[in-house]
Parts: structure tokens; C-alpha cells; sequence
């Protein structure tokens, strides 16, 4: 199967995840504001992992948490959600989901984080001499 018609059932799975999340009455998912950030189907359309994140600011070791309880409650209504997506979408079998956290945006923020500490220390030691070229 071509990587192009992969990447479009990608995009349209993300698509109605976003659209029946708002309909799931599961507390744990819908408290906080969760959001579909991907989708990587199987080439077989078995097996599809959606990738979730959530946009509530918490500490690290809330976010661990506040991820696991999302899980969990994308997990419950994972019957629910698969329904819907057979209902919507054209395909021969229904793919079945795996739930993971996608934390991407935490580790850009540690990385921008550690960069201005580098450049923090940097402009703590003042300048650079610049030495003479030619030796």
C-alpha cells in the first residue's frame, strides 16, 4: 500500500479522534483538555497507535499522572471511540487503537530550557577574546 494513501487514513483518523473525543463523557478525558496529536496506522490497517497530549499547564510529576489517568479513561471508552470510528470512516476492518502520551512538547520545552541556561552561563563569563588569526 502506497505511503500516501497511509498518511491520508492517518490524517482522517486524526481528524474524527478529535471530533468524537468531544463526545466521550469519560470525566478522565474530558477534564482536561486532551487532544489528538497523531496517528500511525500498520500498513495491514490493523493496528493504529493514536498519540494524545493534554494542554492543562501542570508540574512534571502532575503530567505523568494527569497522562495516565487520560489513558486509563481512553482505554474505558476505547469501545466507544472504535464505534464511532467505524461508523465514520470507509474502511474494510476497524483498526484496533492503542492510546500513547506524547510528550514532545515537554522535551522541546526542556530542551529550549537547558539551551538558555547554557546561554545564561555563557554571557555570565563575558566576552570572548578573539585570538589573532595568524598565530
Amino acid at each position: 500500500m502506497g505511503k500516501y494513501r497511509l498518511q491520508r487514513i492517518n490524517d482522517e483518523i486524526v481528524r474524527e479522534m478529535a471530533r468524537i473525543l468531544r463526545s466521550v463523557k469519560d470525566p478522565r478525558v474530558t477534564s482536561y483538555m486532551t487532544v489528538v496529536n497523531g496517528c500511525e496506522i500498520s500498513p495491514d490497517l490493523k493496528y493504529a497507535k493514536i498519540y494524545f497530549s493534554f494542554l492543562d499547564p501542570a508540574t512534571p510529576e502532575e503530567a505523568a499522572e494527569i497522562r495516565k489517568e487520560i489513558k486509563n479513561g481512553l482505554t474505558s471508552a476505547h469501545g466507544f471511540i472504535r464505534r464511532e470510528l467505524a461508523a465514520s470512516l470507509n474502511l474494510r476492518v476497524t483498526p484496533e487503537l492503542t492510546f500513547l502520551a506524547d510528550t514532545s512538547a515537554e522535551y522541546g520545552s526542556h530542551v529550549d530550557e537547558v539551551l538558555r541556561q547554557i546561554k545564561a552561563e555563557d554571557e555570565a563569563r563575558g566576552p570572548v577574546k578573539e585570538s589573532d588569526e595568524n598565530g
